[in-house]
């Protein structure tokens, strides 16, 4: 079964088919953070969802270029700046810095190429003269730069690819310096914003004066100059459909850069919304999570990672503290397993995982990256390793092959091995040698008494096939 994923552009599910000639390289592009603070566990869902995708593409063979931008400035970072009396680079080096922490907390693979949009002045300046030369773009009175809606669609374009667009109920003809506007109004969007005081010193010399440039126009530049000018993949959630990503498709095909008969970006996907309890996520509601807060509430990384990809990515996803809490028993039943697959493999050479359980994992993924399938068969796998395991019917060979099947499933799911169960401290070891003389002696109270001692202190008594052992609760 080949690959297939839901195309946003299309609105249905396709094989994915590179346009790499040779079937090999892959261009995959997701739209970063905006760096005025941390960010959020909305932003992280979008993040781990696109390392999802990537860690599979890369399992199936593929060579992936992976690109994520860092918007480094637009209107909010410029506020902040303004208000934290700091230099622009002084104030977006510390969230920037943040992030990357973050994305490795959650054992994201780093992007082969993360291009700042400060980085990327000239590009930018260029394919804004491009559509000016076009005549899709125009210098207003103030010296901004602005895309014309009406130009595009002139050109025999079409402006709401991803999205259906109603042009006479939508309001048309405003025109919008802002980089987020209203998503009912049909706008010409800025491409170049000229400076005004409340900018302070971020601004860029440009053919059209002093200013900066908006944010949709950054993303078509830094994809286009890291990946080419028609690429495969662009991922981001489902907030950016419009206009963000149809301002993109419009500035890039509108340039005209593209070899006939190809687009901007061939497949186009988008992760659904993120809610808390039920809700929209805002501070006033009390209900807003960045990861730190998450992880100062005693959560782990690959918990919290694990809860991101347990659902499929279009599905509209509910975050709960309790939703946390059963990541996390998932994850220790799984780890629980694992443990006792590597005490009786010991020192046993790796062995080859069973082509035929990696094939059901791989089913569910190559449709439309059914996390929560393979999820289902993960844990099939995990209950019936167990009954096998209760049974004594698993050696020291088969266990190896057992765990080099979870290795090479977690190429995709990037959660990593639980470290083995920590050592058991020599008082609590000798009550449960007291407990096994206590048995065999019949002497059934003394025992009961150890086992709810121990019990109290932490410790649960577990039977496997070396014998009784304790494990940490």
């Amino acid at each position: 079964m080949a690959l297939a994923v839901f195309n946003t552009l299309s609105r249905q599910l396709e094989n994915f088919v590179p346009l790499d000639p040779h079937g090999k390289k892959v261009g995959l592009y997701c739209c970063g953070p905006t760096i005025h603070d941390f960010a959020h566990i909305g932003n992280f869902r979008t993040f781990v969802f696109a390392d999802l995708m990537r860690r599979y593409l890369a399992y199936s063979g593929y060579e992936v270029k992976h690109v994520m931008n860092i918007t480094d400035v637009e209107d909010k970072i410029i506020r902040r700046v303004r208000e934290a009396g700091t230099s622009l680079k002084d104030y977006t080096a510390k969230y920037e810095a943040a992030f990357l922490e973050d994305l490795k907390t959650l054992a994201c693979l780093p992007a082969t190429d993360m291009p700042r949009a400060t980085e990327h002045i000239p590009e930018i300046i260029e394919l804004v003269e491009k559509l000016i030369e076009r005549g899709i773009a125009y210098k207003a009175v103030d010296g901004s730069v602005y895309f014309s809606i009406e130009k595009y669609r002139g050109c025999g374009c079409t402006y709401g690819q991803l999205v259906k667009l109603n042009f006479e109920e939508m309001r048309q003809g405003e025109r919008v310096s802002s980089d987020e506007y209203e998503k009912e109004s049909i706008a010409d969007f800025a491409l170049w914003k000229a400076r005004v005081p409340e900018d302070g010193q971020v601004f860029w010399d440009s053919p059209w004066g002093q200013g900066r440039p908006g944010w949709h126009i950054e993303c078509s530049a830094m994809s286009m100059k890291s990946l080419g000018n028609s690429f495969d993949l662009h991922l981001g959630g489902e907030d950016l459909m419009f206009p963000h990503h149809e301002d993109e498709i419009a500035q890039s095909e509108g340039a005209g850069v593209q070899e006939a008969g190809k687009r901007f970006v061939k497949y186009w996907m988008h992760g659904a919304h993120l809610l808390v309890e039920g809700k929209k996520m805002a501070k006033s509601l009390g209900n807003f999570f960045t990861l730190r807060d998450l992880l100062a509430k005693g959560y782990a990384g690959r918990e919290i990672r694990y809860l991101f990809i347990s659902a499929h990515y279009r599905e509209q996803f509910n975050f709960t503290l309790e939703g946390l809490e059963s990541a996390r028993a998932a994850i220790r039943r799984l780890d629980e397993c694992l443990g006792k697959l590597r005490e009786i493999a010991g020192s046993t050479p790796v062995q080859p995982a069973d082509p035929a359980l990696l094939e059901k994992i791989r089913a569910e993924l190559d449709h439309d990256l059914n996390v929560s399938g393979a999820w289902g068969e993960v844990f099939i796998f995990v209950s019936q390793t167990n009954k096998s395991l209760a049974a004594g019917e698993i050696n020291e060979v088969r266990a190896s092959a057992l765990l080099s099947f979870w290795a090479e499933a977690d190429k995709v799911f990037g959660l990593g091995t639980g470290a083995l169960p920590s050592e058991v401290p020599a008082e609590f070891q000798d009550l449960l040698d007291q407990r096994q003389a206590a048995r065999k002696a019949k002497d059934f109270k003394r025992s009961d008494q150890i086992r709810d001692e121990l019990k109290a202190k932490g410790w649960v008594i577990e039977d496997t096939p070396k014998g009784p052992k304790l494990k940490k609760v």
